[in-house]
């Protein structure tokens, strides 16, 4: 190295530059440097679940974990090999060795599982393969609360706040813990029903065939051709309760006179607190790879940015966590906008907000149809 040193006596310009253009790349690396909590690794573990409605712990452990357990056990290089069994889910976690890798392993549980599928129940939704995600870790969450309804506040969450932070870059999905959306409840009077000669499936049949919207061809005229569609689909509460479910000696029987029509809210799944209040719970996840301090900000910055195009004024305050640890110190108050002008006044913050929900695998979506789908049940609500 006496040539460095003796090149750097004898050529002090030369010198300087070079350092000089060594500091400005360094800075410049520094300022683009991604931050995450944990770094990019593909953890060699696959998760099998499987979902089947009102089955009990017992069967699901019977007839759906046991038989995908020895479907995939037969595969090579596995280091574990756990299960959970809860009320209508089955969730299998399957460790394979270090030098396995992650996405032959995803594929050769697939496999497995399809082979399998004969010997399961009928009814179950389609097992989902999954491998386990570091960055599927939500990045931050957003509590909205205030002096209304939950279905409301749901309302809000869902329809409006939800839909700016989706659109933001580097955001990949934002799920929705503790809030009841929108359901028309059908209750049947089973002595009304025996009565008249009826069953509740014959009601749920009538609401099927008799609420729905169907293409109905094409129209030539010369040069121009008019699509046709049929539109039977109920637009409120009281046009369903008309629905005739049969006819009897030449009188309708409509859905009216053997049940009640409700325009209530869906069964709780699963419920959310902030300090002891009801809140509904926005979950954000960040897109993998992406850098989770600027998918906070863009998310922060949106929710400010939304103030100035707002009727209804809610206050919030954000703070991102990641698996309770928190990945951005405790932010000023914000406020969010809501375009609607039926929102409630709502105050939305990301604190400690405790949530009770299952683990469940999937998410329910936005419904975005015009009419809500009705529920039917003998003596209860049912969804169909």
């Amino acid at each position: 190295m006496q040539w460095l040193a003796s090149l750097c006596v004898r050529r002090p310009v030369f010198t300087v530059v070079v350092m000089l253009a060594i500091s400005v790349v360094g800075i410049a690396g520094y300022f683009k440097l991604g931050l995450d909590q944990f770094p990019k690794i593909d953890f060699p573990v696959v998760v099998v679940t499987t979902r089947l409605d009102g089955a009990a712990p017992e069967e699901v452990e019977t007839e759906i974990t046991d038989k995908i357990e020895e479907a995939v056990n037969t595969i090579s290089g596995i280091d574990e090999l756990r299960s959970v069994s809860v009320e209508g889910v089955s969730q299998i976690f399957v460790t394979f060795n270090l030098d396995k890798n992650v996405n032959v392993a995803a594929q050769e549980v697939q496999d497995h599982v399809n082979s399998s599928l004969p010997d399961l129940p009928r009814g179950i939704d389609p097992p989902i393969v999954a491998k386990l995600d570091p960055d599927s870790v939500p990045v931050l969450q957003i509590a909205v609360h205030g002096k209304h309804s939950v279905r409301e506040l749901t309302e809000l969450a869902d329809k409006q706040i939800r839909r700016q932070i989706e659109s933001i870059p580097g955001v990949g999905d934002v799920s929705l813990i503790g809030g009841r959306k929108r359901q028309i409840n059908v209750w049947m009077d089973p002595v009304r029903l025996r009565s008249m000669g009826l069953t509740a499936v014959d009601v749920q049949r009538a609401i099927a065939t008799q609420n729905l919207s169907t293409p109905g061809g094409a129209v030539q005229t010369g040069p121009t051709e008019i699509t046709l569609r049929v539109q039977g689909r109920v637009t409120s509460p009281a046009a369903l309760a008309q629905i005739v479910v049969r006819d009897a000696d030449g009188h309708p029987i409509r859905l009216g006179d053997v049940a009640r029509v409700e325009d209530g809210e869906e069964e709780e799944d699963s419920v959310a607190f902030e300090n002891g209040k009801r809140t509904v719970l926005l979950s954000v996840r960040k897109q993998s790879g992406e850098n989770t301090v600027a998918v906070v900000d863009g998310v922060l910055g949106r929710l400010k940015a939304s103030r100035r195009r707002c009727r209804t004024a809610t206050s919030s305050r954000s703070s991102a966590t990641t698996q309770g640890s928190s990945a951005r110190a405790s932010t000023p108050s914000r406020s969010i906008s809501s375009s609607a002008p039926s929102s409630p006044r709502s105050s939305c913050s990301s604190s400690s907000a405790t949530s009770a929900a299952p683990s469940s695998p999937r998410s329910p979506s936005p419904s975005r149809s015009s009419a809500p789908s009705p529920s039917c049940g003998p003596g209860a609500s049912h969804s169909t």
